[in-house]
């Protein structure tokens, strides 16, 4: 999966779906696609990357209590 860098605009290649969509990792490992050698895996945090198309992540992906509200009123 490609995601885009919110600083630069640079893509992404998520290499770790499973830290992507754990709220609890604010990190995914990935290598940055930029020139024409690959690059080497590193970590990126994800309040720093947005869907190629502009979108942010959804919130479960990134907010452990993201439905902190909903289980108090049950």
């Amino acid at each position: 999966m490609y995601l885009k860098r919110k600083s630069d605009g640079h893509l992404i290649e998520v290499l770790g779906l499973v830290d992507l969509f754990n709220p609890t990792h604010p990190h995914v490992v990935g290598r940055l696609h930029y020139g024409e050698e690959i690059q080497d895996a590193e970590k990126f945090p994800k309040a720093d990357l947005l869907f190629p198309s502009g979108e942010t992540l959804p919130r479960c992906w990134v907010d452990v209590h993201y439905r902190d509200k909903e289980l108090r009123h049950s």
